[in-house]
């Protein structure tokens, strides 16, 4: 064993050596000043294109979350009639059960892709979030509190989706 490792020693040491014996002829072929030029120019077309992997990556997700929000905001609707379905009342128990199981199961989805709801009750109107549909005066609601949601809204991370439809107080 310790031949043997005396062996592969020697063999990476003449393997240096003769590495090192050709960087010699490489730099005896070609002038100090072309190949510093020519290094130069390597680590320049490296770092670009560890740039364009970046910025293909960022387009890619970017692209991913535009088709996302466009799939989903069709799908709205669906979500809208199964919570009004749910809020009915009904003397058939399992059927409810069924209905909110199901919309359970739909929130679920969006929530696994990113989607979540944006607050609105008792929050400061936003315009970027906000669609304000409507004002009403109320003396226990501060300036600009959102009294009332008609429809809910949605996004993704910072990008929305939908946005909610609202009554502002004051």
């Amino acid at each position: 064993m310790a031949e043997n490792n005396n062996q592969e020693k020697e063999e990476i040491l003449e393997n240096q050596t003769e590495v090192k014996e050709e960087e010699k002829k490489i730099k005896e072929v070609v002038p100090k000043q072309e190949y510093d030029e020519l290094e130069d120019r390597y680590k320049r077309i490296l770092a670009e294109f560890e740039n364009f992997k970046k910025r293909s990556g960022k387009e890619r997700e970017g692209l991913y979350n535009t088709i996302l929000s466009d799939v989903i905001e069709v799908i709205l609707p669906v979500l809208d009639n199964l919570e009004n379905a749910s809020k009915i009342q009904t003397e058939d128990t399992e059927y409810k059960k069924g209905i909110e199981l199901v919309l359970k199961q739909f929130k679920d989805v969006l929530a696994s892709k990113g989607v979540t709801e944006i607050k609105t009750i008792g929050e400061t109107f936003d315009p970027e979030l906000h669609e304000a549909v409507s004002s009403i005066q109320d003396e226990n609601l501060g300036v600009q509190e959102i009294a009332q949601e008609y429809r809910k809204g949605y996004k993704i991370g910072n990008r929305v989706i939908r946005h909610s439809m609202v009554v502002v107080a004051n």
